[in-house]
């Protein structure tokens, strides 16, 4: 058997140093949802003042998904930008602070990074300001505003996720890149493209010439085809003879069913998407596929827990040469049910039953599968320009109507 690594502190490389010598980086998980399942963040604006509110919860999330094998911990800031923290009513730019959060964020992660062998990744992701037709100037100013916390808590490097178009994904890579540290970038797209139309090998192209030294795709689809995507986006480096390293933070949701929006078009988003979550077992086989496609930063968004990332690391421990400390409660497989008192569970401690399951979900008049909502509406679209002012009661009568059962 491996041994188990502890978290404790290591001699700290750089996210290219362990990349550039083939390593493999374990990511962390999903924190909105998580945080929103616990009651600390609030769905629909989804922003993450939890690290202000409740630093508590948002700090032992972070040490969870350590002790899981996750060796890039990002700050809590997705959604995080000064225009999304007053968007449609939200308290948190007036009574908080952007700043504030932020810095909170930084602050929580490192924190817990301290405890293992742990980088932290300062994020930004996509804003409403594009969303409503925003010049370039104002669009980066908001990005820049992050980046100016993350330079003053010194992260280890930069992340841009969660973009649906490739021309707000470039700005945020060009304005990440004035910090002269290492950035990432990742799509929340599927093999379609970005909302514009744009390839993913064309969106890979287009982020590895503004600066990107990783790039790949996070949230919105599930791990087969995020790494279908991943896939496209190699071969369009390839084809323009660009070197990066590939990513992919998927989500632990199954979404045969979505359209080119992903989950969010699902009926089920977002209260509704439980009978979708993906075992610990599709989590092994989507980090070996990963792997043998040549990722080497394997992580997961919404959904992912910590028994997620956990799966990660254990499918790639051989490779990795070591278990995760959150293992020792774990066995292989399964084979920790051969302590079980009933003989029929018993006989489950093996690799082969859980391999071949096809579990039930339990709902005999449900479907399999779902009716996406396609509004097929995008930057400049009416329905998507954002305001300061909360929904009003007109604004959404409008769209009851639009939407009927």
């Amino acid at each position: 058997m491996l041994p188990i690594r502890k978290t404790a502190k290591q001699g700290k490389r750089g996210i290219l140093e362990r990349l550039d010598a083939g390593e493999i980086v374990i990511g962390d998980g999903g924190f909105v949802f998580a945080l929103e399942k616990r009651g600390y963040v609030k769905a629909g604006p989804w922003t993450p003042e939890a690290t202000v509110e409740h630093p508590e919860a948002v700090r032992q999330l972070h040490r969870e998904f350590l002790r899981a094998g996750a060796n890039v911990l990002q700050t809590f800031t997705f959604y995080a930008s000064e225009d999304k923290l007053e968007n449609r009513g939200n308290y948190v730019a007036e009574k908080i602070s952007c700043q504030k959060v932020n810095e909170a964020a930084c602050d929580i992660a490192r924190e817990v990074a301290n405890e293992g062998d742990a980088l932290v990744a300062g994020g930004v992701s996509q804003t409403p300001s594009y969303l409503s037709c925003k010049d370039k100037t104002e669009v980066k100013a908001a990005f820049r505003q992050q980046l100016d916390v993350f330079m003053k808590k010194n992260v280890d490097f930069l992340i841009a996720e969660y973009f649906e178009h490739v021309e707000e994904a470039v700005w945020a890579v060009e304005v990440l890149k004035e910090s002269g540290k290492p950035v990432a970038a990742t799509m929340c797209i599927g093999p379609e493209g970005d909302m514009h139309g744009v390839s993913p090998g064309q969106c890979a192209v287009q982020l590895v010439k503004a600066g990107a030294s990783i790039v790949g795709v996070n949230c919105h689809f599930d791990p087969e085809t995020s790494l279908e995507t991943v896939r496209l986006m190699k071969e369009g480096l390839q084809a323009a003879k660009l070197k990066a390293h590939l990513m992919s933070q998927p989500l632990a949701f199954h979404t045969p069913d979505c359209g080119k929006q992903g989950f969010i078009d699902l009926p089920e988003f977002p209260f509704g998407l439980e009978p979708r979550i993906v075992t610990r077992w599709d989590i092994q086989k989507y980090a070996r596929k990963a792997y043998d496609l040549g990722i080497r930063f394997i992580g997961g968004c919404c959904g992912f827990e910590p028994y997620h990332i956990r799966a990660i690391a254990e499918e790639l421990a051989p490779e990795r040469g070591f278990l995760p400390e959150a293992s020792e409660k774990h066995g292989s497989w399964g084979d920790n049910l051969s302590m079980h008192t009933k003989p029929w569970v018993r006989a489950r401690a093996r690799k082969e039953y859980w391999e071949n399951l096809k579990p039930a979900s339990g709902r005999p008049y449900c479907p399999s599968m779902s009716k996406p909502d396609g509004w097929g509406v995008t930057k400049g679209a009416k329905e998507l320009m954002q305001q300061k002012e909360a929904t009003t009661e007109q604004q959404l009568k409008e769209l009851f109507q639009k939407k009927k059962f």
